[in-house]
């Protein structure tokens, strides 16, 4: 039980490891993309 729960735990993490890398990537390739993904954030969170 133990096991499985640390496995789904890794998984997640090196998904959000790829999420922040793959956004990473984009604001490197179109600082535009990363200013409107952020305004989209600020936006969403009030």
């Amino acid at each position: 039980m133990i096991a499985a729960r640390q496995r789904w735990l890794k998984g997640l993490g090196l998904l959000a490891l790829a999420v922040a890398l793959t956004l990473g990537f984009l604001a490197y390739l179109r600082p535009a993309f990363m200013v409107d993904l952020t305004n989209m954030v600020l936006a969403w969170c009030g």
